[in-house]
């Protein structure tokens, strides 16, 4: 996934209309995820950058403004291709205001351009059906051809000239089928630690190779699985707004990744959950990888309340 140039990033100062603002609090209390499934969740945050917190312990409100990052995504499908920036950026703008990040109005009080990011990997789960691992394991399981013809000429027995063409094409095959499985492997590996810097899975995948041969080694089984599935992803980055506006200058200060499964989901649909679920390391360090089924979610509709609006234009 490439980001966009900051420079010519589309920047959104959106006032929020009653109806829209009373739907993002309601969202705070949606907490419907697909029973026992895994929302993973990598956060970082740079050095310098700490947020201010309330007597009450709450933090105190940062302003911000979207940034289009752009879909990601190498195959086609309904569930995402049809949603727009602005359906991803308002449905994460709920768990964005329960964490006290809220949409600015003024570039001179925006804190954050929070660059948006979103798509679908494309797995190598599917990769040993392929015709290269077929035909390697066909090479190695056919049984070996038949010795050469033997021909008897004057009470001598000899061989006809294509017995050894036969072996040494059978050694061949063998060969040329190893080399394409090596090149294979490698293609796989390579997709494999694409997907896993852009979940947030890198890390976890690198530190879980020594487990290779340990007793922990279905830990590096299980982190494989689901980076070899295909998942939907969000990813947010954080940049100092008033850096970039005045300086032009981009600091990153915080980013959050968040995925699930591909299968059996609906982008969609599951994005308020994803989002929701992810909401809680939003400008917090997640300390590496969080993977924790979700419990099955439920809705509570408490008193609405009211954040900061502009009038609805007519």
């Amino acid at each position: 996934m490439k980001a966009r140039n900051l420079d010519r990033t589309r920047i959104f100062f959106r006032g929020a209309s009653r109806r829209r603002l009373a739907g993002l609090v309601a969202l705070l209390a949606f907490g419907a995820v697909a029973r026992g499934e895994v929302t993973a969740v990598a956060s970082q945050v740079a050095d310098d950058y700490v947020r201010a917190k309330r007597a009450d312990g709450s933090f105190e409100p940062e302003l911000y403004a979207f940034g289009e990052g752009g879909l990601w995504s190498v195959s086609h499908d309904s569930t995402i291709d049809g949603l727009k920036f602005m359906d991803i950026a308002r449905t994460i703008a709920g768990p964005l205001a329960g964490q006290n990040y809220l949409p600015g109005h003024d570039p001179k009080t925006t804190k954050l351009l929070i660059m948006v990011y979103w798509g679908a990997t494309a797995g190598t789960a599917d990769a040993s059906s392929s015709a290269i691992y077929q035909n390697a394991a066909a090479s190695q399981s056919t049984v070996p051809p038949p010795p050469p013809t033997q021909v008897t000429r004057n009470g001598m027995i000899v061989q006809n000239g294509s017995g050894g063409d036969i072996s040494k094409s059978a050694q061949t095959i063998d060969e040329g089928q190893l080399q394409l499985l090596v090149a294979a492997n490698r293609q796989r590996d390579h997709a494999d630690m694409t997907n896993a810097m852009l979940l947030g899975y890198a890390t976890v995948l690198a530190e879980s190779k020594d487990l290779e041969t340990t007793a922990l080694r279905s830990r590096r089984a299980d982190i494989l699985d689901e980076i070899e599935d295909s998942r939907y992803f969000v990813v947010l980055m954080a940049y100092d707004f008033q850096l970039m506006w005045k300086e032009k200058k981009h600091k990153l200060l915080w980013e959050t990744r968040f995925s699930i499964r591909e299968r059996h989901h609906d982008f969609g649909k599951d994005l308020p959950a994803m989002a929701l679920a992810a909401s809680r390391y939003f400008g917090q360090d997640s300390h590496g990888l969080v993977r924790k089924p979700e419990r099955e979610g439920h809705v509570e509709i408490g008193e609405t309340r009211f954040l900061e609006f502009e009038p609805e234009k007519k």
